[in-house]
């Protein structure tokens, strides 16, 4: 539970509003309320109280967030997550609920313990909840639940996507126009679709700078333990570099610090995903594609119940949900061309003059 003391609401929205109440309905000074307004002007008083209670309840829940395997503290996804959590917390001086689960198998009992407890909404952090959740929610039709990289359809649940390939889109254009060997490499998580969209994304804006580059794709799994094997992230990252490549995007979670360690320490340069990771190794990470999980669970929470809408949200350049980094810890290895080409770049896709393909929408990958 992150702490966080509530604040009296009822008393201060309230209380005033009943010696007003009295003063506008009692009997002038010099004669005695009659019985029957006294017990009239008490019971308007009750009632007031009575949906002061009501109202302050509902529209102050506490909400929750779910966190996916990996951890919590990963310098990625999750950490994303706990931000917007906690900006949200620091900004309303109220407490959130968490949880953190190991396996994909915990995600029901999380969600239902969650309901149970009244927890309001409840947000799912990653793919791996989306079958738990499509079965949770219909037995709690009251309740709000949102799922962050995947849709779930249910009239209580909110789906949060985002447009990672126009993300990668942007950091293979600054990864070819850096890159001194013509080779990059990319290291995903688990290999699956959305993974792939990264990858595809990435190599597409890679082929737009530079037509003739060569991009070297791995994934480090088929299971969730994908997303937490920094070493077994390093290893294919060394291997990558073996074969000559000289900048390598990772999109592994966990597992992709260990990339970023391996590129780090070789000399060639990484790119971070997710939370901006530049200051993990600065002066050897070339950029960071952001993905802002982190607005996600800030703009549900701040939503609330009263807020709160049903449907698919998708997000991406031009909802401030995607894009990339560059700080006092990469400055330095983004020339004025290269940032222009990426902002650029950027404004014609959030305008729709550059589509990039999505190759869990549009079809397999047209480039490899």
């Amino acid at each position: 539970m992150h702490a966080g003391s509530r604040r009296p609401r009822i008393s201060r929205v309230f209380a005033p509003a009943v010696p007003s109440a009295v003063r506008a309905f009692g009997p002038a000074p010099s004669s005695p309320p009659p019985r029957a307004m006294r017990d009239a002007v008490v019971a308007g008083v009750l009632a007031l109280t009575l949906v002061a209670l009501a109202v302050g309840t509902e529209a102050h829940a506490e909400p929750a967030v779910i966190y996916s395997t990996g951890g919590k503290f990963d310098k990625s996804f999750n950490e994303g997550a706990w931000n917007g959590a906690k900006a949200w917390s620091e900004e309303t001086d109220e407490s959130f609920a968490e949880f953190q689960i190991d396996s994909a198998a915990q995600s029901e009992q999380a969600l239902r313990n969650f309901a149970r407890d009244g927890k309001d909404p409840i947000v799912a952090i990653g793919f791996n909840h989306a079958a738990a959740l499509a079965k949770v929610a219909p037995e709690f039709p009251d309740a709000h639940f949102a799922i962050v990289d995947m849709v779930v359809s249910g009239g209580n649940i909110r789906s949060i996507v985002y447009r990672e390939h126009e993300g990668g889109f942007l950091v293979g254009m600054l990864g070819a126009m850096a890159s001194e060997t013509g080779k990059l490499g990319f290291v995903g998580g688990m290999d699956i679709p959305l993974i792939r969209k990264f990858a595809c994304g990435y190599i597409q804006g890679a082929r737009a700078a530079d037509p003739t580059v060569e991009v070297l794709v791995n994934y480090t799994g088929d299971t969730p333990a994908a997303w937490s094997d920094p070493v077994r992230g390093a290893e294919i990252a060394r291997t990558q570099i073996e074969q000559g490549a000289d900048v390598i995007m990772q999109a592994a979670g966990g597992t992709g610090i260990g990339v970023l360690q391996a590129a780090a320490d070789a000399g060639v340069l990484g790119i971070g995903t997710d939370s901006n990771q530049n200051g993990l190794h600065p002066g050897r990470i070339l950029t960071t594609m952001l993905k802002n999980v982190d607005v996600a669970v800030y703009e549900t929470f701040k939503d609330g119940v009263a807020g709160f809408k049903a449907g698919v949200v998708s997000l991406g350049i031009a909802e401030g949900g995607i894009g990339w980094a560059l700080d006092e810890h990469n400055r330095d290895l983004i020339t004025p061309e290269m940032e222009q080409a990426a902002r650029q770049a950027a404004d014609l896709i959030a305008d729709g003059e550059i589509k990039v393909h999505d190759s869990t929408v549009d079809g397999p990958c047209p480039v490899q």
